[in-house]
């Protein structure tokens, strides 16, 4: 799939396509609003034209004057608020979109593609990124709606009173537009760049916050410090340089616009003296000065809110741009019109399977392996030889880069990856729990477990009694139980597998942050559950896989020995002195 190079204005507007009505209802808001507002001159300017250079107040007459401006400022302040409501809706919609396409597509992608791009930055993306785009558009669109209409409103409304200081307002006002678009180029640039430091401080706070125990233990506190400080120094840097060019556009554009009222104010004086002189039926009266100047006002008015959210459109530009990146990122191989294989025995068959992260450099290279269904399969190793490589080409988080790996004699990339996934139990080193209670983690992959599956689960891996001792039992959340030890988080992940009771099970260093004790009850139950299933261990303590079927040594991406435990020892290879060495003292 080919990256969207459209801009990021123009993705955010196909965005507000679905939500044409709100953005109608904001659009006659505005203009009725605006109309109310412009309005009022009118009627102040035909009071005040009424009562100049006359001696006797007439009290009906302001009386129906101040009516007047009662009903229309009413109609301003109801069809102000239905503008704002809508435009808010409408940004809350149009982000809640973005964010959804956003994470939809966290979903999808590769693993590498999550693997190579740090977490936070991924976080950040989503979370302050979209909030981002949220409040530029909430501001921005606001002032564009309303700003437009009023534009054309008070532009029509001086051409009706004077043609020859409407051409003038028309003519000068938009210098400001071009003051803020110079300034805007280098903000832009600043804001950027701004964006992309932040992501990486979010990716730096969120790894020193979650390894804190080994920052302390390897007394690294002030070298993290120091780190965080030296980003968030830099930050601060093109933060400053940013909001120093963005600081420079509202002023500049006052200026320009107070020019602008100036020079009407002056060259309007003359219109109302000269015509007076004169004695035109319709001469440029006082009251009329005063409504043009207010038209005048109202029409610099919106160049004026423009330049100030330039700050927050810049921003949200700046993080569409980050977002959109992330949506536009090529998603995995589609499943459609893929096998649903429904439930497997485990014949599993890899033929010269290669495979490797980068070109450049090999990992596994002509690798073959036949598993009939029930057999015990271990994979033993020097780190980075290639063991979770493996199983990750098994579950088709990564694709072969060529050979073959089948699973009842069809290619696991013409079955569905829910179904080839469906049919494996994965238990990983590290431990993986939510903010649910007890009952919902361990029922995470089977929607409809009960109460009694769950705690027959629980009893097998050895963690019922520990949830039974809770106030709550299996109703206590996680995120209210600190006491909860790394094995007895373990002992939970291996409880929800044992629900599953999938037909192939992983087990990668499953027992990693168990005492010897709690290992020695969860083997047993290993044993009990792998019966009849095809089982992939992967164990640096090679003490827990004697009784394996095969024991596959692997060095460097190659299988280098294999056998059951007493063949590889009688062979005194490479397995062998990997056994011995963990008994030497």
């Amino acid at each position: 799939m080919k990256k969207n190079n459209n801009k990021p204005l123009k993705r955010i507007l196909k965005y507000l396509k679905p939500h044409m009505t709100t953005l109608l209802v904001a659009l006659i808001s505005a203009i009725i609003s605006v109309c109310a507002m412009l309005y009022a001159p009118i009627i102040i300017g035909e009071a005040i034209d009424k009562m100049v250079g006359v001696n006797n107040v007439d009290f009906d007459f302001i009386s129906n004057t101040i009516i007047k401006l009662i009903i229309i400022t009413v109609i301003y302040a109801i069809f102000n608020w239905l503008l704002g409501f809508t435009t808010t809706s409408l940004s809350n919609k149009t982000v809640e979109d973005i964010r959804k396409d956003a994470f939809d597509k966290i979903e999808v992608v590769s693993l590498k593609y999550l693997d190579s791009t740090p977490h936070g930055e991924l976080i950040s993306r989503i979370i302050t990124d979209v909030e981002n785009i949220s409040t530029g558009l909430l501001q921005g669109f606001t002032q564009l709606v309303s700003g437009v209409v009023t534009i054309i409103g008070t532009l029509i409304f001086m051409i009706t009173i004077k043609v020859e200081l409407a051409i003038v307002v028309a003519v000068l006002t938009p210098l400001s537009l071009f003051v803020a678009s110079f300034i805007s180029k280098g903000t832009h640039k600043m804001f950027a760049k701004q964006l992309k430091i932040a992501g990486e401080l979010t990716s730096l706070a969120s790894e020193m916050i979650e390894n804190q125990k080994l920052i302390k233990m390897f007394n690294y506190e002030d070298v993290a410090i120091a780190k965080y400080q030296a980003i968030n120094e830099e930050l601060n840097k093109y933060g400053y340089k940013a909001q120093v060019y963005s600081a420079l556009t509202n002023p500049s554009t006052r200026f320009v616009n107070a020019l602008v009222y100036a020079t009407v104010g002056i060259i309007g004086a003359f219109f109302v003296v000269r015509e007076s002189d004169l004695g035109l039926v319709n001469a440029f009266s006082v009251g009329s000065l005063y409504c043009f100047l207010s038209y005048a006002n109202q029409y610099t008015k919106p160049f004026n809110e423009i330049s100030n959210v330039i700050n927050e459109f810049q921003t949200a530009i700046s993080s569409a741009e980050r977002v959109f990146d992330v949506i536009d990122e090529q998603a995995e191989v589609s499943d459609e019109n893929l096998l649903d294989i429904g439930q497997a025995p485990g014949n599993i068959k890899l033929e010269n399977v290669c495979f490797s992260y980068r070109k450049e450099q090999k990992l596994i290279e002509n690798f073959n392996l036949v598993v009939k269904p029930g057999e015990r399969i271990a994979i033993v190793g020097p780190t980075g030889c290639g063991k979770t490589t493996l199983i990750n080409l098994l579950m088709r988080f990564y694709d072969v880069n060529t050979g073959k790996i089948s699973l009842e004699n069809v290619d696991i990339r013409d079955m569905t990856r829910s179904s080839l996934r469906g049919n494996y139990g994965m238990v990983l080193q590290d431990t993986w729990l939510f903010g649910g209670t007890i009952f919902e983690n361990i029922s995470y992959g089977k929607d409809n477990a009960t109460l009694d599956e769950v705690i027959t689960a629980c009893k097998r891996a050895r963690i019922h009694s520990y949830i039974e001792r809770l106030k709550l039992g299996y109703d206590t959340k996680l995120a209210d139980c600190s006491s909860l030890s790394e094995g007895q988080k373990q002992l939970m992940c291996i409880a929800r597998i044992m629900l599953l009771d999938p037909s192939i099970l992983i087990l990668d260093e499953a027992t990693s942050s168990i005492d010897t004790l709690t290992e020695i009850e969860i083997q047993r139950s290993f044993q009990e559950m792998m019966v009849g299933k095809t089982s992939f261990i992967i164990a640096h303590r090679l003490s827990t896989i004697l009784n394996a079927d095969k024991i596959l040594v692997m060095k460097d991406g190659n299988v280098i020995e294999i056998g059951k435990h007493d063949e590889l020892m009688s062979k005194k290879g490479f397995y062998y002195n990997l056994y011995n060495s963990q008994f030497e003292h």
